[in-house]
């Protein structure tokens, strides 16, 4: 893939759409673009965050690691980025994402990625309201299932 077509993928996603052109050119200069067969992992949950992943093609799942054993908790596919929450909070990888089929991603070193999001304030509030949106579907995935294991105590007949 040329440069040249890397800078079109990015100026595709929202996020990026407010960049200036030169900019831009120079982040997808210094991404890689990165290929990842099924069932490979593009981060793993509790790893150091140095990069996220913008996946241009495929679909891959974001896995939480629970006593239970791994939980989908979304999956993620072509113009979406992964990744960026480590970065932005500077903490340990908080999820496991896995190649569902074959996933081709460029990937965004923190450095990088942390210049444009403090030097173009739209592409911070793009990404607030995606960690919004993210946070909010969680709550409701909490929600439904906080139901589901009281309507099974009621049905089961175990006290809250």
């Amino acid at each position: 893939m040329s440069l040249k077509q890397e800078f079109e993928l990015l100026r595709r996603v929202p996020m990026f759409a407010e960049i200036e052109p030169a900019k831009l050119k120079l982040l997808a200069f210094m991404s890689e673009r990165i290929g990842f067969d099924p069932g490979k992992q593009l981060m793993r949950q509790g790893d150091p965050a140095d990069a996220a992943y913008l996946i241009i093609e495929g679909y891959a799942d974001v896995m939480v690691e629970t006593p239970a054993g791994p939980v989908i908790v979304a999956t993620r596919g072509p113009n979406e980025l992964v990744g960026e929450m480590g970065i932005l909070c500077d903490v340990p990888r908080n999820a496991t994402v896995c190649a569902k089929d074959r996933v081709v991603a460029l990937r965004i070193s923190k450095e990088p990625f942390m210049r444009m999001v403090r030097e173009f304030p739209t592409m911070a509030v793009s990404i607030m309201q995606e960690l919004a949106q993210t946070v909010a579907s969680t709550n409701n995935q909490l929600s439904a299932a906080l139901n589901e294991v009281r309507r099974l105590r009621e049905q089961a007949g175990i006290a809250a």
